[in-house]
């Protein structure tokens, strides 16, 4: 499921992140800059290994997505876009794909940079880690 708009594309997915979506969602003949930001499954954290992760998302999830992306846009007057993955990841994995574009590179850079904040401070989405020591825990609840 996603929802789009002329300035926004916003989804959440169990499949792999379509990136050449997201980027052609912000994508205009105006825009001299477009920033992408890839959220990577990495092999650690906090000083423990990681094997692979499990996203869980509230059922209103990809509403608030659209609303952070919908924000963002009207604070800046640019085009923003986001998808998030849900389920099972392993490291090297994409979670989280934004873009923004602007007619500079600062203006894009600024936007893809509050847009990503926003998303990981409000969307509920949580996710549980696999450690190589056989371990898993919630983190950010």
């Amino acid at each position: 499921m996603s929802v789009a708009t002329e300035q926004v594309f916003a989804a959440i997915t169990d499949e792999p992140i379509d990136e050449a979506a997201v980027r052609s969602a912000v994508e205009a003949d105006e825009s001299g800059a477009v920033v992408l930001f890839a959220g990577v499954v990495r092999n650690h954290d906090s000083g423990h290994s990681v094997l692979s992760l499990d996203y869980q998302a509230h059922p209103d999830a990809e509403r608030v997505l659209a609303e952070c992306c919908s924000a963002i846009a009207d604070e800046t007057g640019l085009r923003v876009a986001a998808a998030h993955r849900v389920g099972h990841l392993e490291v090297g994995d994409v979670a989280l794909f934004a873009a923004a574009s602007a007619a500079h590179r600062t203006e894009a850079f600024d936007a893809c940079e509050r847009l990503v904040e926003r998303i990981k401070a409000t969307v509920p989405i949580w996710k549980r880690q696999h450690g190589a020591d056989g371990t898993s825990e919630w983190v950010g609840l």
